[in-house]
Parts: C-alpha cells; structure tokens; sequence
C-alpha cells in the first residue's frame, strides 16, 4: 500500500509541476507547444527581431525603440573583449580540458576584473550583465582557437553577437544566412521559464550573491546531459548511426535496450517543441545548401520512428545538432553556444529575483530513520 508520504514525495520528484517563483520573463505552455518571452510568441520574434532586441525585452518586459537598441548594441560591442588576463590565464590550461568546464572557470574569473560587479542594485547589475552578455561568445570562441593552437581572433564592434561569435570562432565574416540562422538560434535558446539552470541561477541570486557568481553556478547546471549538453549527444547519435539504412534498426535496438533517445522528448511539452520547428527547417536548408542531406535525412526518420513508436517529439537540441553541425561547429561546442544564448534569460531572471528578492529556501520531506540512538563505535 503507498502511503500519504510516499505518494507525495512521488508527485513532487524533480520538482515536476512545483510552482517556485512568481516571474513575467518567460511561459511555456507543454500542452499547447508554446513558448512567449514577456508576452511575445517565440515564433513571432524568430520571423521579426533580433538577438539583442530580445536580450533588451528580457531585462526591461518591452520591446526596445530604435534609440535604446542602438544603445544596448553600442554597450554589448564596446564589451566584446574579455580582459586580457583571462585570456592569458585560459592559454594555460590543459588543451583536453571540457569547454564548458573552462567556460565555468573563465566566467567565474571575469568577476576578479570587474571591480563593480559585486552589486546588486539595478544600474550596477546591468552593467555587469552586460559585460557578460557581450563577453561570453568571444570566451567560447577563444578556447576553440586556444586548444586548436590557432591565435585567438579579436572581436569586430561592427558585428552583431551572433555574427561576432561565428568570425571569432571562424576568422572568417559568416555568410548572411548562416548569421541570421545563429542570430535565431540564440534568440530561440534564449530563456525557457525555471528550466534547471536558469532556477539554480536565482537560488544563487537570492542569496544576494553577485550576478557573475549567479551566472557561474548557472553554467555549471547547464553543462549536465540532461540539461544543455543533449544536442552534442543527439550529433555523436548520429554519426554512431551512420547512414540512412541504418535508423531504423538502430531506433529499434535502443529502444529494446531502454536507451534514452537524445532530443527527443521533453520534460513540459507534450507536442512538439516550438523551437524545433525552426531548427528543422535550417538543418534542411543548410544540408539542401552544401549538399549532404544525410544529416537532415537521418534525423528525419529518427522522428518518424519515435513519432509512430511512443508518440515522442523532437525537442530544441534534436535539430540543433545537425544544424550546428552543417555549419562546421565542432561538437563540443555545442552546449557553450546555449550558454551564449541562455545568458540572456539567466541575466533577465537574476534581475528580476534582485528586484523583488526573498531568499529562496524550500523544505525537504525528511524519510530517514528517527529516535536511533548512538552506538559507541566498538560495539558497532
């Protein structure tokens, strides 16, 4: 028989269906397959705006007018370069080291160089999300370049984040369609409600610790398979797969061993994920632009099979990876790009927890022993 107490704890598992916070910054409806960011369809700003307009619509709960987008541009551009120091420190670690375990190292280390960074009040913490914000892509890119022994590239004001990250990683300006696809990109990956990283990013605020400690913590979550690291895992599928033939009986063998299905699934949506729409679509166009649609093809019918066997659906990471992967992005690069683009909701999220804070601190339903009494050790 299952008790009141173990039922309880069951239900409340991973905290499914636990309202934690009050916030106006982001809504996902699972049911319906919708995603809003301050009221505004994801769909909507995909087809219409811009990464930073909504890194603006993020932190403020409206959309910018021309003026303020053109300052937050400006401050995002003049930010661009993390200190030298950073960098100089980042050359000395192990070139095997995990990207995003470096990413987590390096942004914890931009908190030394930012004298001002420690505030919590409203104008010292934007100019620290700021700073983030800006910094985070040529961060990324940097490492790539370090642990390839290439030189890192310094960052160009004259482009966007996605176009600056793209050339920082590259050395090369990206075509205008790849650059529109990644500014899209980070648009789509930009908040996602109490996702784990982006709750563990206001636990930390809560506690009035500084934005970059918040941050730090948040890159850490994000860094788990379960969380961010799934579109690198949905690539290396893939590529075990190897073709087109092979799916089906691949898909079957999985699912007879009980393996999980990288990018398939979601933990709210109960239809397909909003944000996989649009990633189909550019792993089709960039497979149908360099001409391998194997990618796009495999990954197809990895949908199909999971669709018609459990009625599962791709989710954001599914087709993220073979997108990122036409554009010449090596694997492990995958995650500190959703950190690139997450950055934006975590940063939203920290100032609202900042702005009308109460130190989060939930019960845990205690289900150990009680009354034991302590045993001297040598009659244990």
């Amino acid at each position: 028989m299952t008790t009141g107490t173990e039922s309880s704890t069951a239900a409340a598992a991973g905290l499914r269906g636990v309202v934690a916070a009050q916030s106006a910054i982001g809504d996902v409806n699972g049911e319906e397959g919708i995603l809003i960011y301050q009221g505004y369809d994801i769909h909507d700003l995909a087809e219409h705006s811009t990464f930073e307009e909504v890194v603006f619509l993020l932190w403020n709960g409206r959309l910018p007018k021309r003026g303020e987008l053109e300052e937050l541009q400006t401050r995002l551009r003049r930010n661009y370069e993390p200190p030298a120091e950073v960098i100089a420190l980042m050359k000395q670690l192990p070139k095997e080291a995990d990207t995003m375990d470096v990413l987590r190292t390096a942004v914890s280390l931009l908190d030394i160089y930012d004298a001002d960074g420690h505030g919590t009040g409203r104008d010292e913490a934007v100019r620290a999300a700021i700073k983030l914000t800006a910094r985070i892509g040529p961060l990324v890119s940097a490492w790539e370049r370090i642990r390839t022994g290439k030189d890192v590239i310094a960052s160009d004001e004259s482009l966007s984040v996605a176009e600056n990250f793209l050339y920082t990683l590259r050395g090369e300006k990206a075509e205008a369609d790849e650059a529109r696809m990644m500014d899209i990109a980070l648009i789509l990956h930009a908040d996602h409600e109490l996702n784990a990283s982006t709750f563990t990013t206001r636990v930390v605020a809560g506690t009035l610790a500084d934005i970059y400690g918040a941050v730090t913590a948040g890159i850490a979550a994000l860094a788990g398979p379960l969380h961010g690291g799934a579109n690198t895992a949905v690539m290396k599928m893939l590529v075990e797969i190897g073709s087109e033939d092979a799916v089906d009986a691949w898909v079957d063998n999985a699912l007879a061993e009980k393996r999980k299905i990288m990018g398939i699934g979601h933990a709210v949506y109960k239809t397909e994920d909003p944000r996989a729409t649009w990633l189909r679509r550019f792993s089709r166009e960039l497979g149908e632009k360099k001409g391998e649609m194997k990618w796009f093809n495999m990954s197809q019918k990895i949908e199909k099979a999971m669709f018609d066997k459990k009625g599962m659906y791709p989710n954001v990471d599914f087709y993220s990876a073979s997108a990122y992967y036409m554009m010449d992005i090596p694997l492990d690069q995958y995650t500190p790009i959703f950190a690139i683009s997450r950055i934006s909701g975590w940063t939203g999220h920290i100032l609202e927890q900042y702005g009308n804070n109460k130190l989060i601190r939930p019960r845990a339903e205690y289900i150990g022993e009680r009354d034991l009494k302590y045993t001297p050790i040598d009659e244990r």
